[in-house]
């Protein structure tokens, strides 16, 4: 999949610059621009058109709500120190695919971008029509029962499932991190949950000499 492209819209330069340094830091990830106030926010979108948008309410010449309504064709994250409940449901309204609330640590807004990175990974996967329990998985409306261990992203481990169960065969965990773009070790962990909570098996498969490759399958 190609590189998500990001637009920062803060009206503070300094945290427009560190947020960006965030976006920049995430693999696949690129910044195209930063913007200050409102219509600089919706310029840029329309000249650069990016695949994301973090943006910011508290805006110089008009709210960031204002400009989630006259974006168009363009995923946003809202990014705002608003916390009251009136606001956030503008937000959920006009469409934002997140709403994360200033002052917050660089691993939170990691988790947001990797949660979006995972959701549009699986939309693709999908392909031209969605099945029930696809759509179920994209708006987390089927989560995974048993508790993932610390460390683990839900949306990740959504991704590792759609991809044993869409292969139709078993993997080994170097199979199954090429097809969903993981390392190897993190599909390993994330397959090893998926038998602890019985939606996968393994299968060693034994060859001439040696151990035997672990395999995974799915049960559903």
């Amino acid at each position: 999949m190609n590189e998500i492209r990001v637009l920062v819209v803060d009206d503070d330069f300094m945290v427009a610059r560190i947020h960006s340094g965030y976006v920049a830091r995430m693999p696949g990830f690129r910044v195209v621009a930063a913007a200050h106030t409102g219509a600089a926010a919706l310029a840029m979108a329309a000249e650069h058109r990016p695949d994301l948008v973090l943006l910011d309410i508290y805006l110089p010449d008009m709210s960031g709500l204002e400009v989630l309504k006259a974006l168009h064709d363009v995923d946003v994250l809202m990014i705002s120190a608003a916390r009251d409940v009136s606001t956030v449901r503008e937000a959920m309204r006009g469409g934002a695919v997140n709403y994360l609330i200033k002052p917050f640590t660089a691993a939170a807004l990691t988790e947001r971008l990797q949660q979006y990175a995972d959701t549009r990974k699986r939309l693709t996967a999908i392909g031209a029509e969605a099945r029930q329990d696809d759509v179920d998985r994209l708006f987390g409306t089927q989560p995974i029962a048993a508790p993932l261990p610390k460390g683990l992203s839900s949306a990740t481990c959504a991704l590792v499932a759609d991809t044993l169960r869409e292969s139709g065969r078993d993997l080994s965990a170097a199979e199954a991190a090429s097809l969903a773009g993981l390392s190897r070790v993190s599909a390993r962990r994330y397959l090893e949950y998926l038998c602890v909570a019985g939606h996968a098996e393994l299968r060693p498969r034994y060859g001439t000499a040696g151990r035997p490759e672990h395999r995974y399958r799915w049960l559903g």
